[in-house]
């Protein structure tokens, strides 16, 4: 192994400096560099076998991102104090590796490759996930991996109308918007977003402003390159024969051409099957003692498959269902057909379809999560897709949950999340759990869609409903095809895939993965102006199905009260021990839970029991006010008078010469402990409570007088 050359080099991105060490650490690995950023450093491995994986007809690659609690000088909060399998934000950071990485290794390339990002520490504003995709970048093209185009990947904010890269953790908290773009020098190759109902014409321009800084961070890495001298190793694709292709295809152009085709009432897994046949007959028309050229003739047969989607698109302007290029598939949707739950939706559009549910909670229910910036986050809001193999006509092996799931489930999420209404308005915790049933594309969209129309059905207050689109692109230098509700074949052959969520008003979320150069932005306004009106058409097929959300929750939802006391009577409601708060729980079956700030949630089905537990804490927590009048009991008598107890625990001062209009001289003459009697409250100095029997008995001689 050849030693390695170091180097150390730094260039100015948004409000810091963007630093890739080489040559220092991990110098076993193909490719290695320390990228910094601020205070936060990561370290970027990237290995590939030399030798190709025999019989793989895919690119064998795995991405692995971790953050270590050690690099922001925590501990983790589990049970084993050490960290676990791969959290949702590692999880999401692989496949933001991934997505740009994958479609720019040479066509045909079969060795086993394995990127490993692992942050060493981490400061308090900068975010390493977008730094991670730099440095992934330079992991690769600074090695002899035959990775030969760099990419980069910029964050962009929009504050007070400006926009900001790479912002902080606190700037993001501000922005409107969050949008991570991965490029080369010459183009986008993929964007995710999430937004508060951000303009289409204000994303274009993010994306525009962070492909700038792409291109800047793209040739620093060429820069780069040259000075190591790096010399790449040689990968010659696979070609296909040109002659059984132009065999194959003049044979079999019309008979793929119907396979394809999926009107007439043709559906997904008959189109499936009649290209599997289709596949058979032209394999086996080839000698069988030939195994070499039967598998070339599968290759080509794949080829053919491609070029007459694409051609079909382009030339002939039509798709493969009928449907017109901006035509949406047919949706009916059915809400609150599951009856025990709290919220229920039915969304099918074409051969796509969800059952979503919404599940309201308790404070309790909330999830609890490691984080690197603050240690630990708490989230009120979550969404869980699933994604069964019977969905496509499989049977498959039930496991964990998959990279794609987690993927799929977060993009749902952000789209929604943004419209949640205010935790002081609803506190509750909220749980959506898509179902897809079945698939032929898009089904994060369906999950969005789905969504909305459950937390409607349940009655959850949203400030706007929210649906979603998958577009798609095909592109061939100067014509190009913008497609709108794309089925799973348009996806899988098709130049882009640009998933759109948002309200009436604007964008809540964006995912893009764009797998050719050339795509500007023009193309980018065009698809996101017909993404909208296709948003538009499905938000206005679902308020057929629900219109605004239902007045009331589910009887089989917990209640829940809020109520607002001192933060100083926090400690009456909790009492010694918890002793009080059990009590109460015990006595009525109510969940409490209790904020710093004094905010106090009752929780349960039962209403009776919710308004018993509130009279105790009301109780619990009231104070005397000057005027008012209240039951009291004698609690203990005194030669200078009586306290009487007017809320459990808390007692006044009913003094000798408050007790009766008339004088007398011994109090016990007048009152017995345990008496009840009406006092009022006359005076308060500090914790201190003055009584007065007096003054109720002369309001009532007033009050009988004026009747």
């Amino acid at each position: 192994m050849s030693k390695k050359k170091y180097l150390k080099e730094s260039i100015k991105l948004g409000g810091n400096e963007l630093t890739v060490e080489s040559g220092k650490v991990a110098k076993q690995a193909d490719g290695s560099v320390i990228i910094s950023y601020g205070e936060t450093m990561l370290l970027v491995t990237a290995v590939s076998d030399t030798s190709p994986k025999e019989g793989l007809n895919f690119f064998p690659l795995t991405v692995e991102y971790r953050e270590s609690s050690y690099a922001a000088g925590r501990i983790p909060g589990n049970y084993f104090r050490r960290e676990g399998r791969p959290n949702e934000k590692e999880v999401l950071t692989c496949r933001l590796i991934d997505r740009p990485v994958r479609p720019l290794f040479p066509d045909g390339y079969r060795h086993e490759t394995q990127i490993v990002g692992s942050v060493l520490s981490a400061d308090s504003e900068n975010d390493p996930d977008v730094i991670a995709i730099t440095g992934a970048s330079c992991a690769l093209y600074l090695s002899d991996i035959p990775f030969e185009n760099p990419i980069a990947g910029v964050r962009i904010g929009l504050v007070d109308g400006k926009y900001i890269v790479n912002p902080t953790y606190d700037e993001r908290r501000e922005s409107s918007l969050n949008l991570i773009v991965a490029g080369t020098e010459e183009a986008i190759v993929m964007v995710e977003a999430e937004a508060n109902e951000v303009a289409e014409n204000k994303m274009v321009e993010a994306m525009m402003l962070a492909h700038q800084e792409i291109k800047r961070l793209c040739l620093w890495q060429k820069e780069l390159f040259k000075a190591l001298e790096i010399e790449k190793r040689t990968h010659e694709p696979e070609q296909l024969d040109d002659k059984l292709f132009k065999q194959i295809e003049k044979k079999y152009t019309d008979k793929m051409r119907e396979a394809l085709d999926t009107t007439g009432g043709k559906d997904k897994l008959a189109s499936y099957a009649a290209v599997d046949e289709l596949k058979k007959e032209v394999v086996e028309s080839y000698p069988e003692d030939d195994p070499d050229k039967r598998a070339m003739a599968g290759k080509v047969f794949g080829a053919l498959k491609e070029k007459v989607f694409r051609e079909d698109i382009l030339n002939n302007r039509r798709r493969q269902d009928g449907r017109k290029f901006s035509e949406i598939r047919p949706i009916t949707n059915e809400v609150g057909w599951l009856p025990r739950v709290h919220g229920s939706a039915l969304f099918t559009r074409g051969e796509t379809q969800s059952i979503a549910t919404a599940t309201l909670g308790t404070k309790q229910d909330e999830q609890f999560m490691d984080d690197l910036e603050t240690g630990e986050v708490k989230k009120r809001f979550m969404l869980h897709y699933n994604f069964p193999p019977y969905s496509v006509g499989e049977a498959g092996r039930f496991g964990g949950t998959s990279r794609r799931e987690i993927g799929h489930g977060n993009l749902a999420r952000r789209a929604l999340e943004p419209l949640l209404p205010e935790e002081s308005d609803f506190p509750y915790t909220i749980r959506i759990v898509s179902e897809i049933t079945e698939s032929n594309g898009s089904s994060s969209m369906a999950s969005v869609c789905g969504g909305c129309l459950a937390m409607m059905d349940a009655g959850v207050p949203l400030k706007s409903p929210v649906a979603g689109i998958a577009m798609g692109l095909v592109l061939e230098e100067n014509r190009y095809a913008i497609l709108s509700d794309i089925a799973g074949a348009e996806d899988h052959y098709g130049d882009m895939d640009f998933k759109v969520t948002g309200t009436d008003k604007g964008i809540t979320a964006l995912q893009m993965d764009i797998k050719v150069a050339g795509i500007n932005a023009q193309i980018l306004v065009e698809a996101l102006e017909q993404a909208k009106k296709g948003r538009l058409h499905i938000l206005k097929n679902m308020s057929q199905a629900i219109e605004e959300p239902r007045e009331d929750i589910s009887k089989y939802a917990p209640r829940i009260i809020s109520i607002k006391v001192h933060p100083d009577k926090i400690r009456d409601i909790i009492g010694p021990g918890g002793k009080m708060i059990r009590s109460i729980t015990e006595e009525t079956g109510a969940t409490i839970d209790i904020e710093d700030d004094g905010t106090v949630n009752i929780a349960t089905a039962d209403g009776t029991a919710a308004d018993a537990a509130l009279e105790k804490i009301k109780a619990l927590t009231a104070e005397a006010e000057i005027g008012e009048t209240y039951l009291g009991t004698v609690s203990r008598i005194v030669d200078f008078g009586a306290f009487v107890e007017i809320f459990p625990g808390v007692d006044g001062l009913l003094h000798i010469s408050e007790i009766s209009e008339r004088r007398i001289r011994d109090v016990r003459d007048e009152l017995k402990e345990g008496q009840q009697i009406m006092v009022k409250c006359i005076g308060k100095e500090g914790n201190k409570i003055k009584l007065s029997r007096k003054a109720v008995l002369r309001d009532e001689k007033a009050q009988a007088s004026g009747n």
